[in-house]
């Protein structure tokens, strides 16, 4: 028999999920062993044509990690989806929109103004923008054309499941791959559709060691201007940590080494936007009732908008008109 075919594709991400599915170490073996590699740019010289010329659903499963920001990550995004049966939005990037969303704080004239015209590192004394279509001696070049909004994969393609994390845990990825092996192998059900995979319903809180004794605090402090207390919770010495409003399953390794969380992992399914939660968690450690005290104190939180938002922007509330 023919064995399933996997795809794997990286729109506007980092690489980092790529580099973290590498990072299941001998397991890749039992990947290769099982499924037939159809599609992953990223690590072999795959071509959309012969992706394009595939039969609609010949593909077993693909892992779409990346935002939606250009009409070349659409029309992959679309074309992976006719031909797979089963998608995930694999990592944050395009579960939420993560570090690419937070361009839709500006629009795609400053991006390009500053990256083209007024960045220090830019020499381009010619003034010029790249434009979707260019003419030139040997004919007309296009390029993709870049949005002004930054989606998640799911504002513009049905998803089946999503694997959180930016990136996904290595030993969540190995065990989501065993589990669909399994379920390949032996017939079993898929899980319903919509699962989060390689993550629970708790949030990071719940995974953390770390002592709560519901302290106030007069000022949040930078990660790196204290040695905080190995044992006590890092929100209640100051440090804005987002381990409330995110989903747990990456095993609270960065709070646990001292770091606060940054909400890589999403949101519990009880939450609906990041940033609200996290606003209603900073409250409950002020130590005030005064308003003009209270503004001091929240002051003191660098870049409200990126730390509370840093990986879900495009799909909170918040978000830009998806029209």
């Amino acid at each position: 028999m023919a064995k399933p075919k996997l795809a794997i594709y990286w729109a506007a991400s980092c690489g980092g999920c790529d580099i973290a599915i590498l990072d299941i170490e001998d397991k890749i073996l039992d990947v290769a062993n099982f499924f037939d590699l159809a599609f992953w740019p990223c690590a072999a010289d795959f071509k959309y044509k012969d992706v394009a010329a595939m039969p609609d659903k010949s593909i077993t499963l693909t892992l779409f990690n990346g935002a939606i920001r250009s009409s070349e990550n659409l029309e992959i995004a679309e074309l992976l989806r006719a031909k797979s049966v089963v998608m995930c939005a694999f990592g944050s990037c395009a579960s939420e929109g993560c570090i690419p969303g937070l361009a839709n704080l500006t629009t795609l004239k400053e991006i390009c103004d500053y990256a083209y015209l007024k960045s220090p590192s830019t020499v381009n004394p010619e003034q010029i923008i790249p434009q979707p279509k260019t003419k030139v001696p040997e004919g007309e070049i296009s390029i993709p054309v870049l949005w002004n909004t930054v989606r998640t994969l799911p504002q513009v393609i049905d998803v089946d499941y999503i694997i959180p994390g930016c990136p996904p845990q290595s030993n969540q990825i190995a065990a989501v791959i065993e589990a669909v092996i399994d379920i390949l192998q032996n017939g079993k059900p898929l899980p319903p559709k919509g699962t989060v995979l390689g993550a629970t319903d708790k949030s990071c809180c719940d995974e953390c060691p770390r002592k709560r004794d519901v302290k106030k605090i007069k000022k949040f402090v930078r990660p790196f201007s204290i040695v905080p207390d190995p044992d006590i919770c890092l929100m209640e010495q100051g440090i804005v940590c987002c381990g409330p409003a995110t989903r747990s399953g990456c095993g609270a390794k960065c709070v646990i080494a001292g770091v606060p969380c940054r909400g890589c992992y999403g949101l519990p399914s009880h939450i609906r936007d990041q940033g609200a939660k996290m606003v209603s968690a900073i409250g409950s450690v002020i130590d005030s009732q005064d308003p003009e005290e209270i503004e001091r104190i929240i002051a003191t939180i660098p870049d409200p908008m990126g730390t509370f938002y840093r990986f879900s922007l495009p799909d909170s509330l918040l978000r830009r008109n998806q029209a």
